[in-house]
């Protein structure tokens, strides 16, 4: 393929010997050299606590981390650095807004999320809600496994404080139509948190021009380490949320009367930070950028429309979601009649073959859909023919032993 050489990609990421077929990117991505080099250099190097050290490695601690919320920041297309709050990942970030953002809110006020949404912005939801009274309420999914955008004059309103929902599916691979959702949010003044989990590792984001007011992602999604992530927020917003978590570094002063709290990013992130985390993290981000953008979506197209082709030319299988590429990541969910999921990874296993099977932390999604799961393949850029050849062997292989 003109401007993009997979063999070499593949060559980047020491994991990917021969006979290894790693098709669960939606759950965690492999990381490349580049990343693993800057968390060793950091670690080797520069390896000390942040922001309270006033010799040489805190200082350069200091500048490494600094330097990795700018780059995060450009990811992004944040307006300031200090929009970018360092987490543990998705989970931790929309942790945060639930706990930071929901301690304004009253009994009676109103979340809008969907039936499509991971268990991370479902349960945190819930949490406040039993703890604050606040009401819940989900907009459902199309038979196609989409949110259902038809629903959102019905269920948002007046008393709608916060609509949170994902930027695309973990279980369907269906991208949400985020200029409806904010238009709709922005009618009655409610502010828009996506779950960019699965959009943050396809290249930079501009979240000036989708309009939102958070945006929670993972590193271990994004060819970063794990135990690292970001919620970008807007400054206004995070100015006027509460800590999350109280300790050090979160602080401006603290008596054995009062704290006053530390101006944003600083008053979310107490404690000791996932430093050499985020510098390889912001690492991902600058390998990620130097990816051959057109290139790469092109590849990845074409991998997908083979995965939704060879399904669906097999009568057993029925694709779960979009079946076709319009509106869709490269994650494919599939259910084979009479054969659990995990007997179809398994078996996959056994020739090199890595799917995930379960219900993808979407249980909600599986109950409307009257499933218990789905077997389910995710594609990054350093997946090829050979991959997707393996992966059919395979299938086959399930079909036979499961007439």
């Amino acid at each position: 393929m003109s401007g993009f050489d997979v063999a070499a990609l593949r060559r980047e990421f020491p994991i990917l010997v021969p006979g290894l077929h790693y098709l669960d990117n939606a759950a965690t991505a492999q990381t490349p050299r580049a990343v693993l080099d800057a968390l060793i250099a950091h670690e080797t190097t520069h390896r000390a606590n942040v922001l309270r050290g006033v010799y040489r490695l805190a200082e350069e601690a200091t500048a490494a981390y600094h330097a990795a919320r700018v780059e995060l920041a450009g990811y992004v297309n944040a307006r300031d650095p200090n929009e970018v709050v360092f987490t543990s990942g998705t989970t931790g970030a929309i942790n945060l807004v639930a706990h930071g953002f929901g301690a304004a809110l009253k009994p009676g006020d109103e979340i809008v999320i969907s039936v499509l949404e991971h268990h991370s912005n479902i349960v945190p939801w819930q949490l406040l809600r039993d703890r604050a009274g606040v009401v819940l309420k989900a907009l459902p999914v199309t038979l196609d496994g989409r949110i259902e955008l038809a629903e959102l004059p019905r269920l948002i309103g007046p008393r709608t404080r916060l609509v949170a929902v994902t930027h695309a599916s973990n279980v369907t691979g269906a991208v949400t139509d985020v200029a409806t959702v904010v238009a709709a949010a922005r009618s009655v003044g409610a502010p828009v948190l996506l779950d960019g989990a699965q959009m943050a590792p396809h290249g930079p984001l501009d979240v000036q021009a989708l309009g939102v007011d958070f945006y929670a992602f993972s590193g271990h999604k994004m060819f970063a380490p794990n135990g690292v992530g970001v919620l970008w927020g807007r400054a206004e917003v995070l100015a006027a949320m509460a800590p999350f978590q109280g300790g050090g570094e979160m602080i401006r002063r603290v008596t054995l009367a009062r704290t006053e709290y530390a101006d944003p990013p600083h008053r979310f992130e107490a404690g000791t930070p996932p430093i050499a985390q985020a510098v390889a993290l912001a690492a991902a981000a600058r390998w990620v950028r130097g990816l051959p953008a057109e290139a790469v979506h092109a590849h990845l197209r074409r991998l997908t429309e083979r995965l939704l082709d060879g399904l669906a030319a097999r009568g057993r299988v029925r694709v779960i979601g979009p079946t076709g590429l319009q509106g869709r990541l490269a994650t494919v969910s599939f259910a084979v009649a009479r054969v659990h999921p995990h007997d179809v990874c398994q078996i996959l296993d056994a020739r090199g073959v890595a799917l995930r099977g379960g219900h993808h932390c979407a249980q909600p999604l599986m109950d409307a859909l009257d499933l218990a799961g789905t077997a389910r393949a995710s594609l990054a850029p350093y997946n090829d023919d050979g991959d997707i050849d393996a992966f059919f062997a395979g299938l086959d292989d399930v079909l036979r032993r499961f007439p």
